[in-house]
Formats: structure tokens, C-alpha cells, sequence
């Protein structure tokens, strides 16, 4: 076994593979559990409550003991429980959910559609907005089939629960009458869009929190064989057949053990671009780490094949020995990091792509780290790069001993990645701009030509969990920023000031700010709650969508920035499944719309968020 801290940072990274629908069958919490001694001892360490990014017990006891042992035997878990024979991973699994495995029933997903509900309507192409097409995430009427004024008379057409999880996370996308989603055990759906019944399922290697995004087709034209591609949290990229779920290839772009896919994957022509990020910040909390040798990319991939045209990494520099060691003998490499989350953007008329990178995991920090890149589109060469935050070098570990762990770089943070997807935005009279938001709080706006900085405006207070998380959204030069903006520091205490947390209005031309969110707190001494907006925010015309922390759906009217609409996913609801399930804090996905139908995902099991498991399908009067 390679050391307790590597043990709970990968179960840290577990709270996004597994869980929380309970077994049909438990035993009684009074029972005694062999694996309660394990736990102590390989895993408690990062699990009591001290890591904000590693779910506590409480919340380990959520998730369904299949896929906690499926984790450990054969996902990110692995490796870390190697010392452990399968015994013992089946006794922690038991002792966490309180469930006998000799006994186990899993839950039920969707019904199948029978055959009036299963055939794809091959005339509706996926509309390209959103993630994965095109990342201002602003749906025009025409597509979404609702105005500002029918969002008042939403109500809950169906609601799905995904089994076994925590949270959902990946951004759905409609196509051909289904919507395409991820899960957090894996499970790819192809839903019915009237009535939730799944056409086809199909199962990747580790939770997928990409958006699954149909490959697109001219309207009134007849496609081939149409494709799906996501990613999982194992860093394999797949596509499959759109209409049947089969596997057409399966590769994993980046060698390092710690590579992961968060963000959408972009088909344009006949490539497709897949942003990549690690889970190797985890892997540091172990003193013994050698920290740290990954470091973030984008890469084009054949469509037909998978097989790779190019990969341009953020950190120029293949991470090398510095020769020095951390306090307990792990040896420190640097420069690594700058990690990509978010789904690259597509400029067509300059020809490169354009996306942000995270922060250095190690010291001295890299020059770029928390930067914005534009890379030409065919050769995957680097047009110009603009560092927003120069020194930010940061871990996990950086959250134990008030800094003080080993494997925490020198420069301590702050941890201000560019999480978000950037915009390309058109602000008038044939001008356009890209803008970064960061965790810091700060919007960025950057001449796309030369990288060259415009105007840099402060919206949130920023902080470990604040600032842009997921995406910001944009109706022309009117720029909707979500801020997260936590309570909590990283070191387990508070704030002094609250932050902005909640929806900004900032001018995209000028950098003022318009207004901003003037919600009420609705927490209200609900469990690990918050008031901010992590989740992706959409945009329609004359208004804009977003899911709160809070659990809390909201629409907000573009010029005054009055709430007019807000409804409350969290309250328990009757499911396709045949069960009853009960939504969250939400956090990655945003809000789909399609055809008079809004979509999103509620429940955000991590950082000591609201759990939930929902898939929520609202139309007019439900009908």
C-alpha cells in the first residue's frame, strides 16, 4: 500500500465515481463492520471533515457499496488499495454503506422504451449551443422552444434518478427526439425526450461528467451513421453510434496516470478537440508523492478514428527532478499543472482554438499556469499565450496544517484556475473579444488577434471554491458571471465578507459591471448549503438560467436582474425509475433547452455540497 494520504486522496477523487441510491437491501446500523477498523486506518485521514475537497464519511455512507468496490477493485482507487486484499475492499465497501454485498440489490435505472418510444427521429440535429458546439451557451428562441414569459409556467414533465450517485454533472444535450447524458457510475443514457424511457444505455470505464455531444448535421439533410464522444474520469475518450450505443473506438489520449477529461470534447470537421486535466492534485496529499509530473493539454483526435493528429501541452517543459526533496524524502519535480477543465472555443474565422489552464501543482510555478492559450486549429501550434496570474503553485495537501503539509509548493496558491470555458464574443460594430473568468473572481477580456489584455474587471471575491467555477454565459455583449464566492477560507475557517455570490451582469465592450444578484439567502440552516452559483449559466433572450448551490433553479431578467422564476429541486419527486428521489446544490452542468423542454441535472454530493441524484424535465404545465 502506497500511504494513507494517496488511500483518501483517491477516495477523494471516489466522490465523483460512485454513488448514494441506497440498496433495496441493509442491514442494521448496529451491526459490527470489519471494515470500520480498515477505514480508520487507511482512510480516515482525509475524511474527517478537515479537506473540503474529500467527502466526509457521512457523505461516503450515501453512495451504493457496488460501485465503491468497483472503485477500489478496478477505478481511480486502484492503485492506493493494492495493500489491501479483496477481502478487506469488500468489508470498507460494506462498513461505509452499511449494506451486506452477499445481499446486494442494485437500483433500478429507467424503463426501456418499448417500440413506439425507441426509434430516433433522424430530421432534428443537435442544435449547436452549449458545451461542446459552442460555449457562450446562449439559446436562441427558435431552439428552445420557450420565451422569457413561459418560464413561470414550468412545471416537472418527468424526472430521472440516476442511480448509485452523489450528483450529476454532465451537461445534456438533445438530439434526434433523446437526450444524451452522463452519469456519475459510468452509465451513458439516450432518453426519451417525452417521456424519459432510456432507447439505449451503454457503460464507460469511470464517471462521465462531459457533456455527450452528438455529432452535428445540416438541418433538412440526412446524416450517416451519426456519433456520440464524451470523456470519463479515467481520461478515456470514446464514440459511439448514436443510435445504438455501440462502441466505435475507446482511447485514453494521455499516458499519465492521473489524466482526467471534465471538460466537453468539440467535433469540428473531421477532428475533434478534448481538453485534459489530472487528478494528480489529489495524489500529493501523500507526503511520500513524488509531486508532481503531469501537465495539462488539448488534443485533436481523427473522428473516425480516435487516432491523434496533435497534442499541445500547457507546460512546454516535461516536468524534471529539481534536486530537491520535501521534508519527508519525496522528491519534487516541477514545472506541472495547468490542468485544462473546460471545453476549448472554436474561432473558424482566425483558425485556432482558444481555452484556459489551471494552476502549477508545483513550485517554482510555471508561466503557464492560469493563462489563456489561442493554438491554431490544423497544426496544434501556439498562436500566443496571456498569463492572468503568474506564481499561483497548488495542491491539495495545500488545505492540511494551514499550508504546512510537505508536498504543498512553496508558493502556496491561491489555486485561481480558469475552470470556465473562455467566450468569444461579438460586442458591436464588427468587434469582437475573448473574456476569461477565474476562480478569483476576476474577469478578464483579451484581444483574440494578440492576446493582448482589455480591461480586467473584479466580480467576486474569489478564493479555494470562489470566483467562475463552470461557465459564464452570453447574450452578445451582455455577459452573465455566476460567482461561487464559499464562506469557507482554505483552511477551514471563514470569511470576514460574504463575497458576491450569485449572477452578475457585466458589459463585455467595457468590463462595467451592470448589476448584480440581489437573492435572498434561502439556506436557511440546510445542511452544507450556500447561496453562490457554481453550475454553467444559459442564456436565452432577455433573461438568463442558472442553478444554485442552494439547490435553488433560477431565471433572472437581463435588465434589471430581478429573479422572476425560481423553484426548489430539492424537495423529493416520484421518478421514471419508479422511485423517489430528491435533487441538490448543483454544480458543473447547466440548463439544457430544446423544444419547449428545459433540462438539468440537480445534486452536487462534493466539497461539502448538497447531495442529489435528479435529472429534472420541466415544460409548460408539465405537458
Amino acid at each position: 500500500m502506497r500511504g494513507k494520504g494517496l488511500i483518501a486522496a483517491g477516495l477523494a477523487a471516489l466522490a465523483l465515481l460512485t454513488g448514494c441510491s441506497k440498496s433495496t437491501t441493509e442491514n442494521p446500523p448496529d451491526k459490527a463492520w470489519p471494515g470500520e477498523k480498515l477505514f480508520a486506518e487507511n482512510c480516515s485521514g482525509c475524511h474527517n471533515g478537515q479537506s473540503p475537497k474529500a467527502p466526509a464519511r457521512n457523505m461516503l455512507r450515501m453512495m451504493m457499496p457496488g460501485t465503491i468496490l468497483e472503485a477500489l477493485n478496478n477505478g481511480v482507487m486502484k492503485n492506493m488499495a493494492a495493500g489491501l486484499t479483496p477481502q478487506q475492499r469488500t468489508q470498507i465497501a460494506e462498513y461505509l454503506t452499511k449494506t451486506d454485498l452477499a445481499h446486494y440489490k442494485a437500483p433500478p435505472g429507467p424503463p426501456m422504451c418499448d417500440a413506439a418510444h425507441k426509434a430516433f427521429d433522424l430530421t432534428k440535429p443537435p442544435a449547436q449551443v452549449g458545451w461542446g458546439y459552442d460555449n457562450r451557451r446562449f439559446v436562441p428562441a427558435e431552439v428552445a422552444g420557450l420565451g422569457k414569459d413561459d418560464l413561470p409556467k414550468l412545471k416537472v414533465k418527468w424526472a430521472m434518478e440516476y442511480p448509485g450517485a452523489t450528483q450529476g454533472r454532465s451537461q445534456a444535450v438533445v438530439a434526434m427526439g433523446a437526450i444524451f447524458v452522463g452519469s456519475q457510475d459510468g452509465t451513458v443514457y439516450a432518453l426519451d425526450l417525452d417521456t424519459g424511457c432510456a432507447k439505449w444505455t451503454a457503460k464507460a470505464k469511470a464517471e462521465v461528467r462531459t457533456a455527450v455531444v452528438v455529432d452535428p448535421w445540416p438541418a433538412g439533410a440526412r446524416p450517416g451513421q451519426p456519433r456520440i464522444y464524451f470523456g470519463d474520469h479515467l481520461g478515456n475518450i470514446y464514440a459511439l453510434d448514436a443510435l445504438t450505443g455501440k462502441q466505435v473506438w475507446q482511447i485514453r489520449p494521455e499516458d499519465h496516470p492521473g489524466a482526467t477529461i471534465t471538460g466537453a470534447p468539440v467535433p469540428h470537421g473531421d477532428t475533434l478537440f478534448v481538453p485534459i486535466s489530472s487528478l494528480e492534485v489529489g495524489a500529493a496529499e501523500d507526503p511520500k508523492y513524488a509531486c508532481c509530473t503531469f501537465r495539462g493539454s488539448v488534443v485533436a483526435l481523427n473522428k473516425a478514428t480516435g487516432a491523434l493528429k496533435w497534442q499541445h501541452f500547457t507546460v512546454e517543459q516535461k516536468a524534471a527532478d529539481t534536486g530537491k526533496k520535501n521534508r519527508v524524502g519525496a522528491t519534487i519535480f516541477a514545472p506541472s499543472g495547468a490542468p485544462v477543465w473546460g471545453s476549448p472555443t472554436i474561432d473558424d474565422k482566425r483558425g485556432v482554438i482558444y481555452f484556459g489552464s489551471g494552476e502549477s501543482y508545483s513550485s517554482p510555478a510555471d508561466t503557464n499556469s492560469d493563462a489563456v492559450f489561442a493554438v491554431d486549429m490544423k497544426t496544434g501550434k501556439r498562436r500566443w499565450k496571456n498569463q492572468l496570474l503568474a506564481h499561483d503553485a497548488w495542491n491539495n495537501s495545500c488545505m492540511y496544517d494551514h499550508g504546512n503539509h510537505p508536498n504543498c509548493p512553496a508558493q502556496k496558491g491561491p489555486d485561481s484556475d480558469i475552470a470556465a470555458s473562455v467566450l468569444l464574443l461579438d460586442i458591436g460594430g464588427g468587434k469582437q473579444v475573448l473574456v476569461a473568468g477565474a476562480k478569483s473572481g476576476i474577469v478578464t477580456a483579451l484581444d483574440p488577434d494578440t492576446g493582448q489584455k482589455l480591461w480586467a474587471t473584479r466580480v467576486g471575491r474569489g478564493g479555494l471554491q470562489g470566483g467562475v467555477h463552470f461557465g459564464m454565459a452570453a447574450d452578445g455583449a451582455a455577459l452573465y458571471v455566476p460567482i461561487y464566492d464559499t464562506k469557507d477560507t482554505a483552511w477551514g475557517g471563514e470569511f470576514k465578507d460574504k463575497g458576491f455570490p450569485g449572477m452578475h451582469l457585466v458589459d463585455a465592450a467595457s468590463g462595467k459591471i451592470l448589476w448584480r444578484d440581489k437573492h435572498t439567502n434561502k439556506c436557511a440552516g440546510r445542511k452544507d448549503c450556500e447561496p453562490g452559483i457554481s453550475a454553467a449559466a444559459t442564456a436565452i433572450p432577455g433573461a438568463v438560467i442558472a442553478g444554485y448551490l442552494d439547490g435553488w433553479l433560477r431565471a433572472l431578467d437581463q435588465k434589471s436582474g430581478k429573479i422572476f422564476w425560481e423553484v426548489d429541486t430539492t424537495q423529493p419527486i416520484r421518478t421514471v425509475n419508479g422511485t423517489t428521489a430528491k435533487g441538490g446544490s448543483m454544480s458543473g452542468a447547466g440548463v439544457a433547452l430544446s423544444g419547449g423542454h428545459l433540462i438539468v441535472n440537480s445534486g452536487y454530493g462534493f466539497a461539502m455540497k448538497m447531495p442529489g441524484n435528479l435529472l429534472l424535465v420541466y415544460t409548460v404545465d408539465g405537458k
